[in-house]
Order: C-alpha cells, then structure tokens, then sequence
C-alpha cells in the first residue's frame, strides 16, 4: 500500500478546455502567446470535499417551460379554464371546424368539477344531410402544434354529456385537417350525465404540427370537458417528455428548485403559486393564470409532479413557497399563517396515514419524498414585512422539522444577516464582463454563518443572446469560482433552464440552457459548459494555482472524483481561457504517490469553442459550440504524473483537431 498522503489508483486523467477569442473584451491586446503553469497538489491534506448537491438545477414556468413541454399534455387549455370564471369566455387555443352557421361553441358553468365549473358546449346546427363531408366541431392545435410520431400510441380523456344520442368521431389530423393520422369514433345514447372516455389512439403517420378533432354529423348539443391527450411514452409514465427530462438528467443535477423564480410569486396573489390548487386528481385541479409570464398553466405539473420530478433526477428537491407578496400585492403579517407551507411540507414527508400524506399515497407514493430544503419566497428581502413574514414560517417550520434547511431571500455574502437562517439566496444577472469577474465574488465572504445558495445566475442581454459561447465562458469562470468557495457556497444553478422556441419574445426571457419545440430539442453552449462540472457533486476540489501573466482572463480548477459506474477515480481540470490570446499551458500535479498511475490511453480531452464567441446553437445546428471530446490515444500508458507533467496549447479560435496534448519530461 502506498503512501497515504496522495491520491491513490487514478484511472484517467479528463481535461476540460472552454476557449474563446473575445476581442471586445481586450480590444487593444496583440493576439501573442501566452504562456501559463497549472501547478496541482494532489496531496489529501490540501484537498476540499465539494457538497454532494453543489450544481443543480432552476426550474420555472416560464417561456412554456412545462405547460408545452416538459409536462408532456398535448392540449392546451384542457379544462376551458383560461378565459376566466365568466361565461361565455374566451377558449384559446380551440376553434371550430366548419361555418358558424353550423356550428356555434361557448363556455357555461356546467361542468361536474367543483373546481373547474366552465365546460365547453358545442351546439350542431346541422345533420347528416346538410353537414359536410366529416361533419363540424372543434379542434385543438396543442402549444403551436402537437408532435404525432408514427407508431405511437396516445391516451385521450374527455368527459361528454349530452341529451341525445351521439355519434363523435375523434382524430389527430395535420395542421388543416386533410390528414388524418389516428381516428376514433364514440357512439353513445345514454351520456344525459357526464361521462368519462378514455380511448387509446395509435398514430400511423408522423406530423409534428398536428391537432386534435372533435366532430359529429348529428344536430343536437355536446358539452366537452377535460380533454386531454397524452403519449404513453412519457419518463417512466409520469408524464414527463421522453427526450427533454433527459437533457436534464444528463446533467446529473444534485437538485432542483421550483415551482421558480417569479412565477412562485405571481403579479397578483391570486395567480401566485398555491400548492393545494396543483395537487390531487388532474381533473380537478383549476388552474391559474401566469401573470408574471403572461400565460396560462392548468397546473398538471403540480407539486406532486415537481417531487416525482426531482426523485426521479436522483435530485434534492427544493420548494420556494409563497412568502405573502406578489410582485404587486402583499398579505398583512397579522394574515400569515405557516399552516399551509408545514401542510405542503407533510404532504412530501408525512406518513401514508397523515392528512396530507395520505393524499400523497393515493396519487401513487406511499413513501416520502426527500424534501430537505424550502426557501421563503423569492427576492422578497426588499419587502418592508418580508423579515416579519420570514420568522414566522421559520419559526413554525423549524419546530415541526428541525432538519429542514431554511433559506432567506436576504443576501448575505457581504454582511451577516440579521436573521436565523440555513442558507440565503443570491441572485447573478449580470454582462459577461462582470459574470466571469464574479468569479471572486465569494473569496472574501466570512466564513461564519449561512452558507450561499446562488440559485439564479445568468449573462444576459446582448452578449448572451439565446444563449452564445461568450455566455458560457463567463458562467464557467463563475463557477470555477464557485467551486473554490464551495466552503461558504452550498449550491448554485443557471436560469432558466428551458425555452420552447415558440414563446414570443415578450413574453418569456433569454438565454436559456435548452431549447426546444413540438418535437426537437438543443443544447445552448449554456447547457454544455454545465456538462463540464457535472461530476463536481461530491468530488474533492484539489489545491491548485495558476501562474500567468493572464490572471484577469484565465480560470482553472481540478477535481478528483469517483466514478458512479466504474467505481474507479478520475481527474478533472477545467480551464477556462476569456482573454484574446493565445495561451501555452502546462499542468504540473504533485503529491501522487506511487499509486497515482493514470491510463493515458483512457484520458479524455474535451473542447468548447467556435469560430466566434458570439455564435448559438440552433436546429439547424445543434451543435455549432458543443464539447467535443478525443480519446489521448498517442499517449503512452501509466505515466506518473509527479514525474511527467503534462503539457496542453490552447488557441483560441482553433477548432478540436488543431489541439495538441504532449508529454514532456520534467527538467
């Protein structure tokens, strides 16, 4: 056995490079070498454990996140709810098929739910003699169009009533309803009382703009409500979009915060986010308006969702509840009552037998969920009651669960709090100058007292656009620095996370990690300079210094971590290089003992950059700056990395292939 002093039984040695020419930044700079050393001590005595959640995820309902995409329903505005408690109301998306002089539609107070009393009725004007050919009805489109893959199978829900018989045929059509990809037919003659179907429809073409169709040839009214269309397909059937869940499982998120962000608050207290309202039968469930984001959500993703979400993730979920304030209005501090937040808290982790927990165990999980943090509103600390507020559910919280982590919307990073807290909250939105200069931001923050929880940060304005790589090296410089401070920063995640490429620009915000629409998704550079730090959970954040006479445009970090698979231990650096020059670097590690051997041929370099730092992604390209990633295969095996430093030259502009990884013998 060796030494006990070093790493022992490295497998490979895994080097991160995000290189980018920004001239802008130093725009007076000759574009000359420049010359760097990454001196790395890998001795366990300088070593620092990195939290096991230090880099999740942020997500909220905005820009269509989940109603349109994530949340995998197809019908947009299901329960006819979005027009408002007034009849007869607005129904968009819905509209009908065939003239107004043969079919007329508008909502009424109908309905069999309780909490959903607006149905929609469809009265037929004409017959089988005087309709056209496939008869009159409604459809709806879905968010900008539904995707319908051949082969499929998708489940339909409606509840219909009518006096008399029916004859319904119910189909998935393209966008003008020529095509029809899937169709069935409901023929009934006692449906005086609401009645529930269910029908399985299997697709046998591939549309991705198409929608959904309600139609009869028969005169006579039909109510419609909760409609519903969902593929059978979605992440284990919990209804979460095959292929978007897993771009965010591929980035191994330690946790993720919800329901938001702004959206948790709403504009006004009616539309803010009330757990109780998004729990329970989806049929129920009445919805409400996003005000802040200007859309309407029926809440099928709701609190349950949100848990099984983050269990599904292998994440720590994290719950921002309401604090008493919406952006406009705000509850008297003699009105808060924590009641409801220790009610939503029992419901993730009572017993099956308790109240609310026993409504967790009838819509599926007898277990707990694993809710160990909430947070006490969102940017709320500027309120004049919001330390009034806060003590309160503090208070009520930490008596009920003591091991729940609080957060504070109060900022903390320069002046303790005056308030008992676990973690506070700090929110980045900044240029990407001043993003990759806060990298040391937390250098000086004491030490004492809560720890940070950077749950929102982001480049925004022009020099991120829809999320471009100058974006990304100033976040990665950031989070570099994150990782250095990991002492005094708990954890930290960009936002947003999602943006369906549909959402008009005044209504949702830029950037975003991943875009997406009916049936495709991208990765901004965004989304993949998150893929460099994916494995920092948990791993050991090694000593390491950089010599260079670019210390305002050159960050690095090495870690040390276990892989989850393998089992086996691997090293990572990061380097990332915001200047205009070119720059020469080697990496020296020293502490390894005789054990710290590393398979060369098994090392792993990986590349983000792009002939310009201003350059996206898109459909078109979904790849223009991704990680790319070679094999050091000309490297001999089972060097020792104390003796054989290793020797990397980064050009900016320079695309992957350009890159050399050398081997020279230390002097």
């Amino acid at each position: 056995m060796g030494s006990s002093n070093g790493v022992q039984g490295l497998q490979a040695f895994i080097l991160g490079l995000l290189i980018g020419l920004s001239s802008f930044i130093q725009c007076t700079s000759a574009l000359l070498d420049t010359n760097a050393l990454l001196l790395v001590n890998v001795s366990q005595g300088s070593t620092k454990k990195m939290p096991d959640n230090l880099f999740g995820v942020s997500f909220e309902e905005i820009n269509n996140a989940g109603a349109g995409g994530l949340w995998a329903e197809l019908v947009s505005n299901r329960g006819f709810e979005s027009g408002g408690l007034h009849t007869p109301s607005l129904i968009e998306p819905w509209s009908i098929i065939g003239d107004y002089s043969l079919v007329r539609i508008a909502t009424d107070f109908s309905s069999c739910f309780n909490r959903n009393p607006v149905a929609l009725r469809m009265e037929v004007l004409c017959d089988s003699n005087a309709c056209p050919d496939g008869g009159v009805g409604v459809y709806n489109p879905g968010y900008w169009g539904m995707n319908i893959e051949q082969a499929k199978t998708y489940k339909l829900v409606l509840y219909i009533r009518s006096l008399d018989s029916i004859n319904l045929t119910v189909s998935l059509t393209d966008s003008t309803g020529a095509q029809t990809l899937a169709a069935s037919n409901i023929i009934a003659t006692h449906v005086s009382n609401w009645t529930k179907v269910e029908i399985a429809l299997i697709a046998n073409a591939t549309n991705h703009n198409s929608r959904l169709e309600l139609k009869t040839n028969r005169k006579g009214i039909i109510w419609f409500d909760q409609v519903s269309l969902m593929p059978m397909d979605t992440y284990k059937g919990h209804g979460f979009r095959n292929d978007l869940f897993k771009m965010v499982a591929n980035l191994k998120p330690g946790f993720i915060r919800f329901p938001g962000g702004s959206f948790a608050e709403g504009k006004s207290l009616i539309s803010a986010y009330w757990w109780k309202d998004t729990v329970g039968p989806w049929e129920e469930r009445p919805g409400h308006m996003n005000d802040v984001w200007a859309y309407w959500t029926d809440d099928g993703l709701g609190y349950f969702e949100f848990l099984q979400l983050s269990e599904d993730l292998d994440a720590s979920p994290i719950w921002v509840f309401n604090s008493g304030f919406s952006q406009e209005q705000a509850v008297n501090p003699s009105n808060i009552k924590p009641l409801d937040v220790l009610d939503g808290i029992e419901f993730a982790r009572g017993d099956p037998d308790s109240t609310w927990g026993s409504l967790r165990a009838d819509m599926g999980h007898t277990e707990p969920f694993r809710l160990n943090h909430v947070a006490v509103g969102n940017q709320d600390c500027w309120r004049q009651d919001y330390r009034e507020n806060y003590l309160k559910f503090y208070a009520a919280i930490k008596k009920a669960y003591p091991d729940i982590k609080v957060i504070s919307n109060c900022d903390g990073s320069n002046t303790q709090l005056d308030h008992p807290a676990d973690l506070y909250d700090y929110h980045l939105y900044a240029n990407a100058n001043t993003m990759f200069s806060m990298a040391r931001k937390f250098d000086l923050t004491p030490r004492i007292g809560p720890k940070a929880f950077v749950s929102e940060y982001a480049v925004t304005w022009d020099d991120a656009r829809y999320g471009n790589l100058l974006a990304a090296l100033a976040e990665a410089g950031f989070l570099i620095g994150i990782e250095k401070n990991c002492d005094i920063v708990d954890m930290a995640s960009n936002a947003p996370l999602f943006l369906n490429a549909n959402t008009p620009g005044n209504k949702g915000f830029r950037p975003d990690a991943i875009v997406f629409d009916s049936y495709q998704t991208y990765g901004t550079p965004i989304y993949w300079m998150q893929h460099f730090f994916s494995m920092s959970n948990g791993a050991t954040l090694l000593d390491s210094t950089l010599q260079t006479n670019s210390s305002n445009s050159l960050m690095a970090s090495t870690i040390w971590f276990q892989n989850p698979i393998d089992k086996k231990k691997y090293l990572r650096v990061k380097v990332v290089n915001y200047g205009s020059n070119k720059v020469n670097l080697k990496i020296a590690f020293e502490g390894l003992d005789d054990h710290g051997l590393i398979d060369y041929s098994k090392s792993l370099k990986t590349v983000l950059s792009s002939t310009n730092v201003k350059d996206e992604n898109s459909f078109q390209n979904p790849t223009k700056d991704y990680i790319a990633g070679h094999y050091a295969r000309e490297l001999a095996s089972y060097h020792k990395l104390l003796r054989i430093p290793v020797y990397v030259k980064l050009k900016a502009y320079q695309k992957v292939r350009n890159l050399e990884t050398k081997i020279y013998n230390k002097v």
